[in-house]
């Protein structure tokens, strides 16, 4: 072999060397690419899931959406905005102001032991009532049935006075008034069920539909205010105020808790 055919042997050799580098360099390149626009489009996607979930933290739930909502306002009610509810006698010359949420331990204690005797002096004209709910319960102990069941109570005050404090009693009864974290009456199903349980409620399309549609949510939220922005230092349930002085048990703290504390309490406050 010539020294001639043996350098040309070489430099063809270095030459496919060259050639082959080239392609493994472009592969390797292409490579990288496709690895760096993978991880563009990797952290594009987590940003837009990110931005996702902060939008969707953002957006108002349920119930914040429903203050904007058309207030509907239940019949039997008075007020700039209906929330003002008043029950018992004309003739009756005192108003008893009372401070309930419905999900409430405390409340339904009071109801299952006192409410007949507050009843009974309803139907006497010995005082009126009115009724303020609250819904704080909802952000403490977290869920929407304060709210819910205030809607609902709303929608059986547009039946009548009767219905509704019969379906108030109800709920707060053993049988039907859950434990206080329970949620139950977020549950629209279930506040009907209870409802069917009262009377005047009982198979009525007209209230379930209501109840279902959420037709007094905006109103309960503005019945709700009035606690919220009371005037007389009230911050639980239940509480009683009368010509603006808390009615309170033994304790001078707390609402009577016995029928013998709420009759000497209120007989008090009525002699002024």
């Amino acid at each position: 072999m010539s020294q001639r055919n043996s350098q040309s042997a070489k430099t063809a050799a270095r030459e496919r060397l060259r050639v082959e580098r080239e392609k493994q360099a472009k592969k390797e390149k292409t490579k990288r690419q496709v690895i760096v626009a993978g991880s563009i489009v990797a952290v594009l996607a987590i940003a837009g899931g990110i931005g996702f979930a902060v939008m969707q933290a953002n957006k108002p739930g349920y119930w914040e959406a429903a203050k904007d909502d058309k207030l509907v306002k239940p019949a039997n009610t008075s007020g700039a905005n209906g929330s003002t509810v008043v029950l018992g006698k004309d003739s009756a010359k005192k108003t008893i102001i009372a401070y309930e949420d419905s999900r409430c331990p405390v409340c339904a204690a009071f109801e299952q032991t006192v409410g007949p005797t507050v009843k009974k002096d309803l139907d006497a004209g010995k005082y009126k009532i009115q009724y303020v709910g609250a819904t704080f319960l909802d952000k403490n102990l977290q869920g929407e049935g304060s709210k819910n069941a205030l809607s609902a109570l709303g929608a059986a005050l547009n039946v009548s006075k009767d219905a509704f404090w019969d379906f108030k009693e109800t709920l707060y009864s053993k049988q039907w008034h859950p434990e206080e974290t329970s949620d139950k009456f977020k549950d629209d199903a279930y506040l009907i069920k209870v409802a069917n349980t009262v009377p005047a409620l009982k198979g009525n399309s007209a209230f379930q539909k209501d109840v279902k549609d959420g037709t007094y949510d905006k109103w309960a939220l503005d019945m709700s205010a009035n606690f919220d922005n009371n005037k007389y230092g009230v911050q639980g349930t239940p509480s009683f105020v009368l010509d603006g002085k808390k009615i309170t048990g033994s304790d001078g703290q707390n609402a009577p808790s016995t029928v013998a504390e709420w009759n000497a309490a209120v007989d008090k406050a009525l002699k002024g």
